[in-house]
Order: C-alpha cells, then structure tokens, then sequence
C-alpha cells in the first residue's frame, strides 16, 4: 500500500490528504524515471571508461596475440629474405662469373607489381596496416624467388653446355709461339707504322714467316672469308657461340670456307701482308659480347704462369704495331 501523504492548511488549521492529478503521477513518474535512466547512463558510462567488460578482454588478448604472431611472422621475414639475399650474390658473384654469364640487374630482381592497388580489400580494419606489409613483403619475396628461380635454371642449361663452352672459348695462341718470340705488339696505344700516329691496337701482332700455319684458337663457324686490298686485307672471322668471336687479319691465304665447323687447333689460313701491312705477321683480336678484348688473357691453354708474365712484358714493350 503506497504511502499516503498530507498537507496543512493555514486557513482551515487542519491536514487535508494530498490527491495527485493522473497529469501529476505522470510528470512525478517521469521525473523518476529520467533521473534513474540519467544515473544508469552515467554508471555504465563510468564503467566502460574505467572497466573492460569481458568481450573487450578476449578481444585485447587476441590482438596481444596477433601482435605477437606478427612479430614472429616478421621475423621469419627476415630470415627468409637474408637467405635470399645471400642466394642472390652467390647467383651473380659466383655461378654467372664461372659460367661468364651477365649478373641479373637489381631493376629485375626488385621489380614491384604495376596496375591497380593489389592490398584495396585489405583496407578499413583495425590491423590493415600490419596485414598490408606482410602482404606487401609476401608478394616481394614471391617475385624474388621466381626470378631466381628462373635464374638457377638458365645456370642449370649452362652447366649442360659447360663442356662444348670450354671448348669454344679461344684459349690457345693463334700460331705456334712456345717461345714467345713471335710476339710482336700487343694490346694498347701504339705507333701506327704508315700514319706514324699514335692509335689504339685492339689486338696482337704475332710476326712470322709467310705461310706459317693459323690455328682457330676454339671451336666455332666461319663467319666471314674477307678479301680486301685495305685494312686487315685476308681476313677470318670465327663465331665460337657463347657470345665469342676471333678474328684473323692480313692472311696470306685461307684453308676453311665459310659456313665451316672449325674444332681448337684447326689449321685456317696462313700467315701474310695483305691490306695495310708493312710486314708478314697475324693480327689476332679476340671479341667479347661484340666488344674488343685484350687476347692475352685468353691463353691459358698455352701458357704457364711465367710465360703469361713473360708475353705480357713482350707484348706491352713494343712501340710501333705492324698494321
């Protein structure tokens, strides 16, 4: 039974019973009612601010522990591309140098993905940033690993091909020359003998007698049969593969045809004058990727390590070239 209450009144010095209008239990109740709702709202307030609720604990757990997965998971990031890094220098620096092979440049090895964002439905959580990177990072150490991938099996075909190579690179002097004394000018600035001008000779000069036997320094095809009145006149050019050419200038004859399959120590021509010569001798040249290269570094068939010293002094000593 609700409690009843009275009020005094002045006039009729008594206690009259006090009678709420439905209009005043409805106001009374809401005045109630919103200060009750008020002060829950400011309690729950209060304990979200200060207190987390069961959920929000398993929730900050679990990103405690993603966090830590993905620490780990960098982690072994690292070690995954360290590995790859070492694997990288040992293809470029080691297997290519053996089978003289051109490293991979950093452009390929680190190219990215081009084209729209591949990470846009990554985006918009809590953790994208995280989940990002490491998507970031997966597709980089997959796309350094197919280029090198690749790259081992380009190794894999050299290796196949490593003993017809060895036979194809030019490695013995062009004429006989075991004493070293046919060795003329060699490779570098040298006194042009009809201009009298001091010119670069991309080659060597071996001199000898006319008709001394030429031998293809490696395996490979004939090229070109040149015959001309000027510069190397007679001249051979051999095509060994493996991006090596030779050539062989002021012949006084040939002995193969072009189109010929030539095997290391094929006699090719013989020693002559002809084109711009002022006397009999062989101007050998030695090509690399289509670049001229310094022929004295290519007779380590021949030569044992005091020769090689020997012919360097001999070749390098000479003032004048013969052509």
């Amino acid at each position: 039974m609700g409690k009843v209450k009275y009020q005094f009144d002045h006039n009729k010095l008594s206690y009259d019973k006090i009678v709420l209008t439905g209009k005043q239990k409805f106001y009374r109740f809401m005045t109630y009612f919103t200060a009750t709702l008020l002060i829950a709202v400011i309690y729950n307030i209060f304990f979200i601010v200060f207190f987390d609720t069961p959920k929000e604990k398993g929730l900050i757990r679990e990103n405690q522990q993603l966090a830590t997965q993905y620490e780990v998971l960098n982690n072994r990031f690292d070690l995954v591309e360290n590995t790859l890094e070492d694997l990288q220098k040992r293809d470029d620096n080691i297997y290519r140098v053996i089978f003289e092979a051109e490293p991979i440049p950093p452009s390929v090895r680190s190219a990215g993905f081009g084209g729209v964002n591949r990470y846009a439905d990554l985006q918009g959580f809590k953790n994208s940033d995280l989940v990002t990177e490491s998507a970031r990072r997966l597709d980089k150490l997959t796309k350094q690993l197919y280029v090198q991938s690749k790259s081992y099996d380009e190794v894999i075909e050299m290796a196949k091909n490593k003993e017809e190579m060895v036979a194809s690179v030019p490695a013995i002097m062009p004429i006989s020359n075991k004493d070293l004394r046919r060795t003329a000018s060699g490779w570098g600035f040298r006194i042009h003998p009809i201009y009298k001008i001091r010119k670069f000779h991309y080659g060597m000069d071996f001199t000898a007698p006319t008709g001394t036997e030429i031998y293809a320094t490696g395996d490979g095809v004939v090229e070109v049969l040149d015959n001309s009145l000027r510069g190397y006149g007679k001249r051979i050019i051999i095509d060994h593969g493996f991006n090596y050419k030779t050539l062989y200038g002021h012949l006084n004859g040939f002995n193969v045809r072009k189109g010929q399959k030539v095997k290391r120590g094929d006699v090719i021509g013989f020693v002559g004058s002809s084109g711009t010569s002022t006397a009999p001798h062989l101007h050998y040249e030695v090509l690399k990727d289509n670049k001229k290269v310094n022929p004295v570094h290519y007779y380590f068939n021949d030569l044992s390590p005091e020769e090689f010293d020997k012919m360097i002094f001999i070749s390098s000593n000479s003032g004048q070239s013969f052509d």
